[in-house]
């Protein structure tokens, strides 16, 4: 395996798994920019959720490779786009209840987001896009989804993990499996070995 320094710069603990399962040597370093400080004037601006993914995910990964000297720094970032609104990750189990009631029975959008920079600059930058359309759903299914999902409904946007019980929320998925846990993992891959951070 390369010797050049892989950082993640994202708690999530699905983007970990993703990239260890894959193999990959890293370390995780979050960035600490707060997200909702840097999305609020691009919502007010008129900007796309996919455009506000790829801002964040640049964002963190220039933040984290700063003080990362060296190092390849991945940034991620995902948006959910229900008919141009964006959803957010739930507060409480009360948010989480009226976002899948507004999903219900509709189809949304999920952008997925990643960049890699070193000492500041940004190298490659990426969006990817799901659609996702979640069957109708009765208040009594929601509230027994969300008894068994608990709070990892408040770890993602939609209140939902496809890799988890919120696959019993859906009726269709039309996109790529890694673009919907939250990072585009095959075009990243492909961008890591081409940096030389990857030997097979």
């Amino acid at each position: 395996m390369s010797s050049q320094k892989i950082v993640l710069a994202s708690g999530s603990t699905h983007r970990a798994a993703l990239l260890r399962n894959a193999g990959l040597a890293f370390t995780v370093s979050p960035s600490t920019l707060d997200e909702r400080e840097l999305e609020a004037p691009l919502e007010r601006s008129g900007a796309s959720p996919a455009d506000i993914a790829e801002v964040l995910a640049e964002a963190k990964a220039v933040d984290v490779s700063e003080r990362s000297p060296g190092a390849l720094v991945i940034g991620a970032d995902q948006t959910l786009d229900l008919g141009g609104a964006a959803l957010h990750k739930p507060a409480d189990m009360e948010e989480a209840r009226r976002q899948l009631l507004s999903l219900s029975g509709r189809t949304h959008r999920l952008t997925s987001a990643v960049v890699i920079a070193r000492d500041g600059e940004v190298l490659w930058r990426l969006a990817d896009s799901a659609d996702i359309t979640f069957r109708k759903l009765t208040p009594p299914e929601i509230g027994r989804y969300l008894a068994k999902a608990g709070e990892a409904a408040l770890s993602c946007v939609g209140a939902y993990q496809v890799e988890g019980p919120g696959i019993t929320l859906m009726e269709r998925i039309e996109g790529d499996h890694f673009t919907i846990v939250g990072l585009p993992l095959l075009p990243l891959l492909g961008k890591l070995r081409e940096l030389g951070a990857l030997d097979v």
